[in-house]
């Protein structure tokens, strides 16, 4: 059975993306960014392991759900373990964000092994480290001014990144 480290889940998540969320955030993160908002989620020994099979049942047991996020720690460290629940996510017909410390550039060229089959699933990427000192609180979504949204469907036709225009997310 397949496991995923995780330090924890968020069950009806209004601030992890727009909509009712289910948010998994993984734990291990190699950023280790100043003014990190989870960095309880960087040691990759922490936090517990679980099932794919009973994140799936908690995606099933909530219809209100609109999308869901991937979160961290840092999700890419994991995105092998990450896969067979983005195609399940997908095959439910929901939406799928991921946060990411890397670059959608970085993903996109193998950089961290299996990051581009994950990106195949996620519909928008916040990538970018978190930069305490461009921080701001008037960002939806994100955490500071760096950090950039992404439409990755358009950005993998492209070969490029291309930022969202959709509205519900910037």
């Amino acid at each position: 059975m397949k496991k995923l480290r995780i330090s924890g889940i968020v069950n009806d998540s209004i601030v992890d993306g727009p909509g009712l969320r289910l948010c998994v955030f993984t734990q291990g993160c190699p950023h280790h960014c100043p003014g990190c908002h989870n960095p309880q989620t960087h040691d990759y020994k922490g936090g517990r392991k679980i099932s794919i099979r009973k994140i799936e049942k908690d995606i099933l047991a909530n219809p209100l759900l609109t999308g869901i996020t991937f979160s961290g720690g840092e999700p890419f460290i994991q995105a092998k373990q990450l896969l067979p629940l983005a195609k399940f996510i997908k095959e439910k017909g929901l939406e799928l964000a991921s946060y990411t410390g890397f670059l959608f550039e970085e993903l996109y060229n193998n950089k961290v092994p299996f990051a581009r089959e994950l990106l195949n699933y996620i519909d928008v990427l916040i990538d970018g480290k978190f930069v305490l000192a461009q921080r701001s609180l008037n960002l939806k979504f994100k955490g500071s001014k760096n950090q950039r949204t992404i439409d990755v469907q358009a950005s993998l036709k492209e070969g490029k990144a291309v930022l969202s225009t959709n509205e519900k997310w910037i």
